[in-house]
């Protein structure tokens, strides 16, 4: 059930747009173990003028913002960090250029399914990866 923000600050065509959401998904899928059809992914463009991101890092600065339950290993989050590193490199974008957050919210904290609290409904997948 995470939810997903993916900022940039250069302007890409939506082919592109598509594939970086294409390459965090996949890199949550296959090292936290979310489910495929699991998606609640979006992505930002600022304009350079509303970003200051420092010297070193270049107009493909990437921010992976993931909100997601706690419960997932500290192995399995270096394998996050790692497959989207990898997958968004696939994409021209360097690893000094990227930055992955985990924002961990008790499920309690989340209104879901019709307003009903995560602590209340079945998953349909594990937390604990």
């Amino acid at each position: 059930m995470p939810s997903t923000l993916i900022s940039i600050c250069k302007p890409r065509p939506p082919d592109e747009r598509r594939r970086i959401i294409e390459a965090v998904h996949a890199a949550m899928v296959a090292t936290i173990k979310i489910p495929e059809h699991d998606r609640a992914l979006r992505l930002q463009t600022f304009e350079s003028a509303d970003w200051n991101f420092g010297a070193d890092a270049s107009e493909n600065y990437t921010l992976v913002e993931i909100t997601l339950f706690p419960g997932r290993s500290h192995d399995a989050k270096r394998a996050l960090y790692q497959a989207i590193v990898q997958g968004l490199g696939e994409l021209g974008i360097a690893a000094a250029d990227i930055k992955v957050i985990l924002h961990e919210v008790a499920r309690e904290n989340w209104g879901l399914r019709g307003g009903q609290s995560g602590a209340d409904i079945a998953l349909g997948f594990k937390v604990e990866v």
